[in-house]
């Protein structure tokens, strides 16, 4: 049995994505976790990939996770409240506000329930995506408010701790404004990015590189829940898309006529403001450390791959990050291994003794 802070017993109403992957790791930390959902289906599905027991009569849950859409968050929550008055309530939706709101207007005992958010999931949706590591090293918020004390919540920062996430305390308005910046706004921009792509031409497409993929990956997510969350938090997100507006508007401005007075400036003042946006996302395991890369060619052959990790760790260089990106038309794929800058020059120095090409994308 793995050690654990959370004893249990654990309930979770929601066997979709989130509420599969809490179960999943749970369960592999020895805790007694029942599962509910309105469909069968899909509580038997989570039961089959191991992430914990049908709900019954007489469980005395110790915690209860909702792990449903944003727009029944509130009344499952108030039903899971009243049906277990002993039990801590949690929410893992990604707006906070809303939700508390309701349930104080409907009078239920928020002194029992504390929203939470753990920054983590996939494009993909279901119990069949679910993996028990989808919380290590990521944020998990918990949004506090005036009616519970933090001694009283203490059984979801243990739920945190035990996924391997790191908890951190926000209140529901803060958390809502950070979220609509740092991960609904990029969402929308990501979806209408992707729409140009539905008319362009094959030849068009054909073109593609990692840049356009890096900035469309989470376009393929779900509309229907997207819908909601946006919908839910719709003031935060329109704040920040007022100011994306107010800034593409002048790029605009400036590239419609771009040998004016100032516009080459203005073009170069935006780019230049992404870059200091960009070098303040934490790097690895939240770290501000910026990093070096090699771009290094990996024929597109079974074990290639596997090989050049195995020569890196055997020059006792530690790999900071890794992407791939494949070569259209080629059978050849490009590794760009991130280290810390005082390593570069002896990595590329290994690699190539032990016959490695290193790509001229190498910054």
């Amino acid at each position: 049995m793995a050690d654990r802070r959370l004893a249990g017993p654990v309930r979770i109403v929601g066997t979709g994505l989130l509420g599969t992957s809490i179960g999943l790791a749970l369960t592999e930390r020895g805790v007694d976790v029942s599962l509910a959902d309105t469909s069968p289906s899909s509580v038997a599905l989570a039961v089959d990939y191991g992430a914990g027991r049908r709900a019954a009569e007489g469980d005395n849950p110790e915690l209860v996770i909702v792990c449903v859409p944003p727009d029944v968050t509130a009344s499952v929550v108030a039903s899971e409240l009243a049906a277990f008055p002993e039990a801590l309530v949690t929410d893992v939706a990604s707006v906070k506000a809303g939700p508390l709101a309701e349930l104080v207007a409907a009078g239920a005992d928020v002194s029992r329930y504390i929203g939470s958010h753990p920054m983590a999931g996939r494009e993909r949706s279901g119990a069949i995506s679910a993996r028990a590591d989808i919380f290590l090293g990521r944020p998990w918020v918990i949004a506090g408010h005036d009616g519970i004390s933090y001694r009283r919540a203490a059984a979801v920062e243990q739920l945190a701790l035990d996924l391997g996430a790191i908890p951190i305390e926000m209140t529901v308005e803060e958390h809502d404004r950070n979220v609509a910046l740092v991960s609904h706004v990029p969402q929308v921009v990501a979806s209408l990015l992707a729409t140009r792509l539905g008319s362009a031409t094959d030849g068009a497409v054909s073109l593609a590189g990692q840049g356009l993929r890096d900035t469309t990956r989470i376009a393929s997510s779900d509309p229907e829940l997207w819908v909601q969350i946006l919908s839910a938090n719709s003031d935060a997100v329109v704040e920040v898309l007022h100011r994306y507006r107010a800034d593409l508007d002048g790029v605009i401005a400036a590239l419609e006529a771009p040998d004016a007075r100032g516009s080459r400036r203005t073009i170069a003042e935006a780019l230049a403001a992404g870059n200091t946006g960009v070098a303040r996302i934490p790097g690895k395991h939240g770290q501000s450390a910026r990093f070096s890369q090699l771009v290094v060619i990996v024929d597109d052959k079974p074990g290639e791959l596997a090989r050049l990790l195995t020569e890196i760790g055997e020059a006792g260089i530690n790999m900071e990050d890794l992407r791939l990106e494949h070569s259209p038309g080629a059978q050849i794929g490009l590794a760009e291994i991130s280290v810390v800058p005082e390593a570069e020059d002896r990595l590329a120095a290994e690699l190539t003794a032990r016959g490695w090409r290193i790509s001229e994308l190498s910054a």
